[in-house]
C-alpha cells in the first residue's frame, strides 16, 4: 500500500467553551478554514488536539463533526496511539467508515525497547485495514524509534509513512534514503519542513496550519515543486510566529492567534494553561502582521 497522505496536513486544534466544554461551531469554523486554505488533508485528535483530556466519546463526537463538515472533501486521518497495545488494537476496530487513515504515536510513558516497539505496530496494524501513519516523538513518549525499526515497520503493507519529530535529522535523512518506494516521509516539525521537503520528505502534519492554512500551503507547495526561492520567502515569513507557538507549549500559541482570526476562544483543558499576557501580546502583533501580508 502507497502512502495517501502527502503535501500539507494540519493537526487540527480541539475549540472549547469557557466552561471547558467543546466548542463544535467553532470546530466546523475551524475546518472550513482549513478547506479554504488549500489544505491537503485533516489530523484529528493529534497531541496538538488535547486528546489525552477528552473522554473517547468526546473524540467520537469531534470526529463525527469534522468529517460532516468535511464532506469528503479531503481526507481524515485519526490519531489513536497509546500504551496499551490491546487496547488500541480495540479502538481502532471501532474507528467509523468514512476515515481515510490512522497517525498512531509510538507508545509513551512505558518506554518500550525497539522490538516492544515493532510488536506494539506489528499487532495494532492486524486490528485494522487502514492505512497507518507512525509518529516518532521522543520528548513527548520517552523513547526513540530508530531509523532501522522505521524501515523494519514499513515492510508492513498497511504502514504507510511516519510523522517524524525526532529533531534529528540524521536519523530522518536515514529514513529517506533507505525508506522503501511508496513509503511517506512527514515532518512533524513546522519549523523544520521545508528543509526536510528538500532532502526528500513528503510533506507534513502542521500545528502553525491551524491558524495560517494558505500562507503555510502554499510553502509545502513550493518546495515540494522546487521553488524553493519562494518557499524560503513563506518559511521566514511564518518562523517568527512558528517559535512563539511552541514557546509556552502546544497548543496554547496558535490558539491565541485562532482568537486573534475570529474561530475560537482560546480556551483550554487543564493540565494545559493559557499563555503569558507577555508571549498572547507577541503573538497578537505577529498574527496581525501576517495577515496584513495577505
Amino acid at each position: 500500500m502507497n502512502n495517501p497522505f502527502t503535501g500539507s496536513g494540519v493537526a487540527l486544534v480541539t475549540p472549547f467553551k469557557q466552561d471547558k466544554s467543546i466548542d463544535f461551531d467553532a470546530l466546523r469554523k475551524l475546518v472550513r478554514y482549513q478547506i479554504d486554505g488549500g489544505i491537503d488533508f485533516l489530523v484529528v485528535q493529534g497531541t496538538t488536539g488535547e486528546s489525552p483530556t477528552l473522554s473517547q466519546a468526546e473524540k467520537m463526537e469531534i470526529l463525527a463533526t469534522v468529517m460532516d463538515e468535511n464532506k469528503g472533501e479531503l481526507k481524515v486521518v485519526y490519531g489513536c496511539g497509546g500504551s496499551n497495545t490491546i487496547e488500541i488494537g480495540e479502538l481502532f476496530k471501532k474507528i467509523p467508515a468514512g476515515v481515510d487513515g490512522i497517525l498512531s504515536v509510538s507508545p509513551y510513558y512505558n518506554k518500550p525497547i525497539q522490538n516492544g516497539i515493532i510488536e506494539h505496530y506489528k499487532y495494532i496494524a492486524s486490528c485494522t485495514k487502514l492505512p497507518i501513519i507512525l509518529y516518532n516523538v521522543p520528548g513527548r513518549t520517552g523513547s526513540n524509534m530508530t531509523a532501522a525499526t522505521t524501515l523494519e515497520l514499513s515492510k508492513i503493507d498497511n504502514i504507510v509513512a511516519m510523522k517524524e519529530a525526532s529533531g534529528s535529522m540524521e536519523q530522518i535523512m536515514e529514513l529517506i534514503q533507505f525508506r522503501p518506494e511508496g513509503f511517506g516521509i512527514l515532518s512533524g516539525d513546522d519549523a523544520i519542513t521545508l528543509p526536510l521537503i528538500a532532502a526528500g520528505a513528503d510533506g507534513v502534519i502542521s500545528v502553525v496550519a491551524n491558524a495560517f492554512p494558505k500562507q503555510f500551503s502554499k510553502m509545502v507547495t513550493d518546495s515540494l515543486s522546487g521553488d524553493f526561492e519562494n518557499a524560503r520567502k513563506s518559511h521566514y515569513d511564518l518562523l517568527p510566529i512558528t517559535k512563539m507557538f511552541f514557546e509556552e507549549g502546544n497548543p496554547g500559541g496558535v490558539k491565541v492567534s485562532l482568537k486573534v482570526l475570529g474561530i475560537m476562544d482560546e480556551n483550554m483543558r487543564l493540565p494545559l494553561y493559557p499563555v503569558s499576557e507577555g508571549l498572547r501580546s507577541r503573538i497578537a502583533a505577529e498574527t496581525n502582521k501576517i495577515i496584513s501580508k495577505k
